[in-house]
């Protein structure tokens, strides 16, 4: 039975202090019914005794103290799914946006999910595909795995996630793909570029959008990523899909984290963020893996922007230690006018080496990536080398890898927005680029791949 209370004794901001309660549990719904007839949501933040704190979805103002009514739902906050998610936009709160009907939900789950059993896990082995060569040749992604994109402010990594969103696939699968993608924090401009991209390339067919805008309540930027990844399981675990969810931007989440934690007057942890940062970013990220017995899985994208382009700020860093790796992009090579403007020095997938090769991406892949990586990194040097001393005292040698360092820029990392590069056009132009240097350099291709890839085409062009 739910219980009504007319004991509200204090509003400060968007939190309400509710007394002479009974059986209230922590993040459990509320309702609020304001005297004109309003209704309002909000959750349970902390509970004490007979007193209990609610935080506001949609705000305080308006509030008559005394008169208002507040009941205690008995459950926490939950989205109605069903396979009709597909192709629709929703708030922060599940509401659609798109302008199309309710949804009439097959069940409803509570978006904080359930622990996955790290016994029942499965190892992500199986490649997806992104259209970027920087991301599938040299830092490639694994169904299962939690891959972030760090980037800074004024970087065109909406872009980016939007053509990851559209562009991504598993290869060789008949199973069903689709994605969820969140946004948090984002203006109306992004939300409507987002919206658009989507309708336009006709990748809504296959997606869940989640969108939160700036000036909606913080509160709702906590429950947006919930939703998603609530949504993601549904359509993994229980209609057998691969989902790629995609988060952007978790800066903004921890910036809405680190204002509901001051209002609670919490003690503050580095840059006054809550000491349980660590904690909440890992039960969203810990919610992507693989399932035994299970046919569908979830991987993880989360976009994050490093404030003052810092890697040791705490989302940055702790976000580091929870997932697989990270994708970097540099500001300097967004300076160049280089899209997707990545750093592979930087970058690192720490499960590369389980979704490539034969039957997977392409038996000569590692040998490949090995090689224009080293290339790479000695093209770099050789242009800092030509800083200090001056082109003319680099050796021939030298001078060869300092133009392939430019051509790989120029060729490999960039690309258009439309460019959908498969994993064969990624591998074949890496062996392409590398013929710029000579074959003695190639000590890191096993024989066999240098006689198939590097010398039978070196042959062919001549």
């Amino acid at each position: 039975m739910i219980k009504e209370y007319l004991t509200t004794a204090e509003i400060v901001g968007p939190l309400m202090l509710v007394e002479q309660v009974e059986g209230v549990t922590y993040e459990e719904l509320v309702e609020i019914e304001l005297p004109n007839g309003e209704t309002r949501r909000g959750k349970v933040l902390e509970v004490n005794k007979d007193q209990a704190l609610v935080q506001l979805f949609e705000g305080s103002w308006g509030v008559d103290v005394p008169n208002t009514r507040v009941r205690f739902l008995g459950r926490g906050i939950e989205i109605g799914v069903s396979k009709d998610i597909l192709g629709r936009a929703f708030d922060g709160q599940g509401r659609p946006i798109d302008g199309g009907p309710e949804l009439i939900p097959d069940k409803r789950l509570d978006i904080n999910g359930s622990p996955i059993n790290p016994y029942a896990r499965d190892y992500p082995s199986e490649f997806i595909q992104t259209g970027f060569s920087c991301i599938d040749g040299l830092n490639t992604l694994v169904r299962g795995q939690k891959l972030p994109i760090f980037s800074g402010s004024g970087l065109p990594h909406p872009q980016m996630a939007a053509q990851i969103a559209r562009q991504a696939r598993v290869l060789g699968s008949a199973e069903s793909f689709a994605v969820v993608f969140a946004a948090m924090g984002i203006t109306f401009e992004e939300a409507d570029y987002f919206l658009s991209d989507f309708r336009r390339t006709g990748a809504i067919e296959r997606a869940v959008l989640f969108l939160n805008l700036a000036n909606d309540p913080a509160i709702e930027r906590i429950s947006t990523p919930r939703m998603a990844l609530t949504a993601a399981e549904y359509l993994a675990y229980d209609l057998g899909m691969h989902v790629l969810v995609i988060l952007t931007d978790m800066t903004n989440y921890c910036e809405a984290l680190r204002e509901i934690s001051a209002a609670r007057k919490e003690v503050p942890g580095r840059r006054g963020y809550p000491g349980y940062l660590y904690t909440d970013l890992a039960t969203i990220y810990e919610r992507a893996g693989k399932i035994k017995g299970k046919q569908g899985s979830i991987t993880q994208i989360p976009v994050l922007t490093m404030p003052e382009d810092d890697k040791t700020h705490p989302i940055a860093d702790l976000t580091g230690y929870i997932t697989e790796g990270q994708v970097i992009l540099s500001r300097q090579m967004h300076k160049k006018g280089i899209y997707p403007p990545v750093d592979v020095m930087q970058s690192l997938s720490r499960l590369k080496d389980k979704g490539i090769g034969e039957g997977k991406t392409r038996e000569d892949h590692s040998d490949g990536f090995n090689q224009l990586f080293a290339a790479y990194a000695r093209g770099k040097e050789a242009q800092e080398l030509a800083v200090i001393l001056g082109e003319a005292a680099l050796s021939d040698l030298d001078r060869k890898y300092f133009a392939f360092a430019d051509v790989f820029e120029g060729r490999y990392i960039r690309q258009g927005q439309e460019d959908n590069r498969t994993i064969e056009e990624t591998l074949n132009l890496g062996w392409e680029l590398l013929r710029m240097l000579p074959g003695s350099e190639m000590k890191r291709v096993r024989e066999r791949f240098l006689k198939k890839y590097f010398l039978a085409e070196q042959e062919n062009t001549e």
